[in-house]
């Protein structure tokens, strides 16, 4: 009998190793990896069928209830936003519309916390697992960001005004080179994921953005008042920004209701809207 139990305890912690090790191989190799704000969808952008069509027209996610809980948390935020808009050097409108598009597909993909906390305490909803905060930064995104603004080869570099902008306290107190790299990692989570001061999101959201529009302009593109093409870039990432004479909107399919949206559309929407106008002008 004994024998018999000691052998059933080898599986079964062989049976917990094995799915201990396939886990961690399975986000190494980011098969985890979701829908999140700067990671998907990173082939051809989706031709989307919702583009705007005037400035008076009302977009059905306008008439949602969910729409009216993010307005309200959205003017709570106003301050904050646009003195990270100030700094990134980007109009705070267009970092907004980028965190209207993320917090509906939160709020949408998240019923449960949106009934339990957002909709009654009208606040924004902010991640913490595979992406980070309220504008879905993934780590992998946001150290990209960094290492591009202190490189002038770099396409996405904006020049010296930036480059220590987000530099970082630990960087500079710790000695040790393994140590000096916890301490930014650790420093950059907790940057990121603070529940209730979100300027670092909203910063790092737009530098992206800034880059991303620098790196088209050098190749000989403007796409300064294309929100709907600068939303689609946030959403598909870095490595998806190609420049090119023919952008198409598109990005990540975000269901809201009773319809599906591409990512780039209803950010694109939000700001040619009329919504939050004295907030965050045009």
């Amino acid at each position: 009998m004994l024998k018999k139990i000691f052998y059933i305890l080898i599986y079964i912690f062989a049976t917990i190793g094995f799915i201990l090790t396939a886990g961690y191989f399975a986000i190494k190799l980011g098969l985890t990896k979701t829908g999140g704000i700067i990671d998907n969808q990173r082939s051809d952008f989706l031709h989307n069928t919702h583009l705007p069509s005037g400035k008076d027209k009302t977009y059905y996610w306008q008439t949602l209830p969910e729409w009216q809980t993010l307005k309200t948390a959205l003017q709570k935020e106003t301050e904050i936003i646009n003195r990270s808009a100030i700094a990134s050097g980007v109009p705070a409108r267009l970092i907004v519309s980028n965190l209207v598009a993320e917090q509906l597909r939160f709020f949408y993909d998240d019923r449960e916390s949106y009934k339990k906390f957002f909709e009654p305490l009208k606040i924004l909803g902010s991640q913490t697992q595979f992406s980070w905060g309220v504008m879905g930064i993934k780590e992998d995104t946001a150290v990209h960001i960094e290492n591009n603004l202190k490189n002038p080869t770099s396409p996405y570099y904006l020049g010296l005004q930036y480059e220590h902008i987000l530099d970082f306290k630990t960087a500079s107190t710790s000695g040790n080179s393994a140590n000096n790299s916890t301490d930014v990692s650790m420093e950059r989570f907790t940057r990121m994921t603070d529940q209730h001061k979100h300027y670092y999101n909203y910063l790092y959201a737009g530098l992206y953005l800034a880059e991303i529009e620098h790196q088209w302009k050098q190749a000989g593109f403007n796409i300064s008042d294309r929100p709907e093409i600068l939303s689609t870039l946030y959403n598909i990432g870095f490595s998806g920004s190609k420049p090119n004479a023919n952008p198409q909107s598109g990005g990540a399919p975000i269901p809201i209701g009773n319809q599906t949206y591409s990512f780039g559309t209803i950010a694109a929407q939000f700001y040619n809207s009329n919504e939050l106008l004295s907030e965050f002008p045009k």
